[in-house]
């Protein structure tokens, strides 16, 4: 998986005065936290944020805050309801020796059978929840769809990658070919000419 640099000027918890004139100042106040370490307040610049927070993809992140490397990944934002700002961040601290649970984007290759017989191809979802050693992590999961047939689905349980595991429920609809009015059309005439 891809790393991405962040470097975090290190806050105090503070009061609401303080907070609002550091987001004035285009920072974001971000929380670093994870097992073995303790809870790390930080913040960043907002415009290095958005490279993070305004892509499909996901990051290894090395938050560099007063000298110390911190390897994490993105957890969750809060963003502000009318301008969609960030609010604030929370990272979480990862390590090479144990499972890291991310979600990457599915990417869809291939040229279904069922489009070809006049189907449509709809993805449900862009991206999978999983969980992998950090050498082991995928920039994102190809699905191959050539096979896919008329009104059939591709679900989370479908797919196996080595020294990954899915965590999205096994039910989980990915995409699917659904029949169309033109489909159905050409099965009957098809089937006519028999």
């Amino acid at each position: 998986m891809k790393t991405f640099k962040l470097k975090g000027e290190p806050r105090k918890v503070s009061n609401k005065q303080a907070v609002k004139t550091l987001r004035r100042n285009a920072g974001v106040p971000c929380i670093l936290y994870g097992k073995g370490i303790d809870n790390l307040l930080f913040s960043v610049n907002a415009k290095e944020l958005k490279q993070i927070t305004d892509t499909p993809n996901s990051y290894i992140i090395e938050l560099e805050v007063e000298g110390k490397t911190y390897m994490s990944i993105f957890h969750m934002a809060q963003y502000h309801p009318v301008t969609d700002e960030p609010l604030h961040i929370d990272f979480i601290a990862v390590s090479e020796d144990k499972p890291i649970n991310i979600d990457v984007p599915v990417f869809i290759t291939g040229n279904s059978e069922g489009v070809r017989q006049g189907g449509k191809m709809t993805q449900s979802v862009r991206k999978l929840r999983i969980s992998a050693l950090m050498k082991d992590l995928p920039d994102s999961l190809t699905i191959d769809i050539t096979d896919l047939k008329l009104g059939k689905t591709i679900t989370a349980g479908d797919l196996k990658y080595d020294n990954i595991q899915i965590l999205t429920p096994k039910s989980t609809i990915i995409c699917s070919v659904k029949m169309t009015r033109a489909a159905i059309g050409a099965a009957a005439a098809e089937s006519t000419e028999k």
